[in-house]
């Protein structure tokens, strides 16, 4: 038993042994997977310690990424939005005071937009802040009005920097301030850039702005465009200047008036009308540009949201003076004209005058050709404007354009310039440019004191009226159209007399504005149907009593066109002329009625080189048979050598009756005023009067006019001089006459009397006539005189014939035997300075003849040819 519990003791203590020996193997192992835990559980640890700082790192580095792309992208969207405002607000709508000037754009370029001061935003450039108004709306100030008149000032000079001069025309209303917060803009108002409304206006305003707006939404835009700035893009024309209407406060709008005001907001923008408001109840909206004004950063516009904005301080008061001034200046001077050119057509002389004659004169607002007709009606043109108003740059651009569309065939022009000058003498052949214009048949150039051309002029194309009337009686029609339809070979070109200055010709109340007057009249009623035009043009026609007394005369020229501040040429009501800019016109085709007024803007066509141009491309394609016009230059000296009778005259053994040639007419014709020395009684010529060399050039024309038809020994030439003055003259014509011409002083004058009067009383005519010259024959010794009368009275029928010059119309009469003398002897006179009333022994019925002595100028008579004198130019020394 003892064995046996000994034995279980063993086995209980082995057993005991060998479970503690494996519970200290399991808790070893136990406490090796905890050792191993631990380990585990601290790596794991530290690798989500590890992680967490690894992500927190990553989160940090792309938090930073964040942080610098952000302000990458807003430095880029700063940079974007500076370049987008520089190019929307460039030049003068932008620019820093410190270097503002004007900068105006064309009217191809968009309205810019306008600074008034700058963003604040994380960037290293500035960028501006603008308000969109030109083109775009209208403008609300709020806030502080200090500041706010900063901001009007800098939007308005702005404005006006940017466009051409003129093209904004501002109003201002500010009944708080009477005008005091544009003060700087006033003078602009001269030049009619600025215009006030005071207090109590606002409605009045409003309304004319509303109907502006209506007129340029039917007569502008004409549902062709939805704005002028979209007509502006599609043209290239801006026919209307911007309206900006400054309402600086005032009383509470009444319901009209607040009616007025909301279709301006809606509509005005689009048809170039915008607004500038404040103390207004207006808010922000479409077209509308909230300003709220505070200093410092804490100004706000309404289309940069809650973008801080820092205001610009306002435009120095020196420089909106100076600005304002020169736009006025620019405003006074008028637009740019444009070129030439635009009046031409592609094609030379491709249209008919049988009907009308028509061509553009410039364009109109709208840039459209604004075309001028003459025909039968209207058949006349009345053209009036100030001294520098562009009155012979419009007479050029008209004829220019008629030019370029019309032949020689279809058209004829004949000028005439009452005023110092020679306006019209580019059209006829000069000494450095031998070209003309084809279409030109006469021009007449400082005619200012020679009237008598104007009066030749009219008699003339009263000529060729009655020529065509019969022509159209012989076919049986009524008018130019029907005319040329039936005498298709005729030439029956439409005729266009332009008569610069006019008035000229019809001042003063004597025979010749009487005669004028009535051959107007008749022109011009008759003158419709044969296709007669006439052209009026004056400085100022307010004072023509002779045109003005005659209202059936006036009534035929019913085309008017007035240049700026013309007066009288329209309607008494038509004050159209009175604001038109330089370089434009009124043109009215209905006797100036208010409603036919047409404003067209006139081409520069006084310039020579682009008019010599064009005239040179038509003169080379003149038909070869076109003469070149006659040019009467009132003061230039005609050559007896330019004479064509003179050119005419052949030496002949025998010439029944000579002609004297004596000076050149004052007539449309270039001719030479001549006496017939036939043999009967009177043919002697007296050339009285005191100068001196004007009486020699008669003689020496007479003389040289005589000798060029005799040959050799043909004629019998002598001449006397008595006056020591004019032995220079006397000496210089023997070398042009006759080598055996008789050469006679005060020594031996009546030996030539005595000889002469002898052959006068011979019963024998000899076939060798003889010409006797006699230089201040009045100097002749009273005895001679018995000599001189008996050579006067029987010579002419001897083939003996006086040229004599006396020292006065009296002299001659004491010559002839006194006062109670008869003066038939004398059968031709020229007046140098006498006048009229000296002249009246020796014209029909005593009556004086009209005649005011100027210098180089004579009146000579013909009791044998003239039924009244002509006015003659003496042929000067060659």
């Amino acid at each position: 038993m003892p064995d046996t519990r000994a034995q279980q003791v063993v086995e209980v203590r082995a057993a005991l042994s060998h479970a503690l020996g494996a519970a200290e193997e399991q808790f070893e192992a136990a406490q090796e997977e905890y050792e191993a835990a631990v380990t585990r559980r601290a790596r794991v640890a530290s690798a989500a310690r590890e992680r967490r700082i690894r992500l927190a790192d990553q989160r940090d580095k792309r938090l930073r990424e964040i942080d610098e792309q952000h302000e990458r992208d807003l430095a880029a969207l700063a940079g974007a939005a500076a370049e987008t405002a520089l190019a929307a607000a460039p030049g003068a709508a932008g620019m820093p005071w410190v270097v503002w000037r004007p900068t105006p754009g064309g009217t191809q370029v968009p309205a810019p937009e306008l600074r008034v001061g700058r963003l604040l935003l994380p960037y290293d450039e500035e960028v501006p802040a603008l308000v969109p108004l030109l083109d775009h709306g209208h403008v609300v100030i709020r806030g502080d009005e200090s500041l706010g008149d900063d901001v009007v000032a800098s939007l308005l000079l702005r404005a006006l920097g940017s466009v051409e001069a003129g093209r904004i025309r501002l109003t201002g209303y500010d009944p708080e301030q009477l005008g005091g917060g544009l003060a700087g803009f006033a003078p602009l108002a001269p030049a009619g850039v600025l215009t006030f409304v005071g207090p109590g206006g606002l409605a009045a305003l409003l309304d004319d702005l509303v109907d502006h707006v209506r007129r340029i939404n039917e007569t502008v835009l004409a549902g062709e465009h939805s704005s002028l700035r979209e007509l502006a893009a599609a043209t290239g024309r801006r026919p209307e200047p911007w309206r900006v209407a400054i309402l600086l406060g005032g009383d509470e709008l009444s319901r009209h008036e607040r009616g007025q005001l909301d279709r301006l907001l809606r509509t005005g923008a689009a048809c170039g009308v915008h607004l500038i408001m404040r103390g207004f109840p207006v808010g922000a909206g479409t077209g509308i540009e909230v300003v709220d004004v505070a200093p410092g950063d804490d100004a706000r516009l309404s289309g940069c949201g809650d973008l801080p904005v820092r205001l610009d301080p306002g435009p120095p008061a020196a420089v909106i003076t100076r600005t304002c001034r020169e736009i006025a200046d620019q405003v006074a001077a008028g637009p740019a004209p444009v070129a030439l050119d635009s009046l031409l057509p592609e094609d030379a002389w491709q249209q008919s005058s049988a009907r009308a004659l028509t061509a553009p004169l410039g364009d109109s607002p709208q840039g459209s050709p604004v075309h001028v007709t003459l025909s039968d009606y209207p058949p006349h043109a009345l053209i009036a404007g100030p001294s520098g108003t562009g009155k012979t740059n419009l007479i050029y651009a008209w004829m220019g354009a008629l030019a370029a569309r019309y032949s020689p065939a279809e058209l004829a022009f004949y000028l005439l310039d009452f005023k110092e000058g020679v306006s019209f003498a580019r059209f006829a052949p000069g000494r450095r440019d031998p070209s003309w214009l084809p279409h030109v048949r006469l021009v007449g150039v400082n005619v200012n004191t020679d009237r008598e051309f104007g009066l030749a002029l009219l008699r003339f194309l009263g000529a060729e009226l009655r020529s065509r009337a019969d022509a159209a009686k012989r076919h049986e029609v009524t008018n130019l159209a029907e005319l040329r339809a039936e005498d298709p070979t005729g030439s029956w070109p439409r005729i266009v007399a332009v008569v610069d200055e006019f008035q000229v010709l019809l001042s003063g109340r004597d025979a010749v504005a009487a005669e004028a007057v009535d051959l107007l009249e008749d022109l011009a009623r008759r003158g419709r149907s044969q296709g007669i035009h006439l052209v009026l043009a004056s400085q100022d026609v307010s004072g023509i009593e002779a045109l003005w007394g005659r209202p059936a005369l006036v009534a035929q020229f019913s085309l008017r066109i007035a240049l700026p501040r013309a007066r009288r040429v329209l309607a008494e009501t038509n004050h159209a002329a009175d604001s038109l800019p330089r370089y434009h016109a009124v043109v009215n085709a209905d006797s100036g009625a208010l409603e036919a007024n047409r404003i067209v803007r006139v081409p520069d066509a006084g310039n020579r080189e682009r008019w010599s141009e064009l005239q040179h491309q038509l003169w080379r394609h003149r038909p070869p048979e076109l003469v070149a016009p006659r040019l009467f230059d009132g003061d230039a000296i005609p050559r007896l050598e330019d004479s064509p009778e003179y050119r005419r005259f052949v030496p002949a053994e025998a010439v029944a009756a000579p002609v004297v040639l004596l000076g050149e007419t004052i007539d449309v014709e270039s001719r030479s005023a001549k006496t017939p020395l036939r043999r009967a009684p009177g043919r002697n010529i007296a050339v009285l009067g005191t100068r001196v060399d004007d009486a020699c050039a008669v003689l020496g024309t007479a003389a040289r006019s005589l000798a060029a038809q005799f040959g050799p020994g043909a004629a019998r030439f002598s001449v006397a001089c008595l006056d020591t003055d004019a032995s220079t003259a006397v000496a210089a014509l023997h070398t042009r006459l006759p080598a055996d011409t008789g050469k006679f002083d005060n020594d031996n004058v009546e030996f030539l009397l005595e000889d002469t009067a002898t052959d006068a009383e011979s019963s024998t005519t000899s076939d060798r006539p003889h010409f006797l010259f006699l230089y201040a024959a009045d100097a002749l010794p009273s005895a001679s005189n018995v000599l001189l009368r008996k050579i006067l009275r029987q010579g002419p029928e001897r083939r003996i014939h006086v040229i004599g010059w006396w020292r006065g119309a009296s002299l001659l009469r004491d010559t002839l035997g006194g006062p109670g003398s008869r003066t038939d002897t004398i059968g031709a006179w020229v007046a140098l300075d006498s006048h009229g009333s000296e002249l009246s022994p020796y014209f029909p019925g005593n009556t004086p003849p009209n005649w005011y002595p100027r210098p180089w100028r004579a009146l000579h008579f013909d009791r044998s040819v003239h039924r009244g004198a002509e006015t003659i130019i003496p042929y000067g020394p060659s």
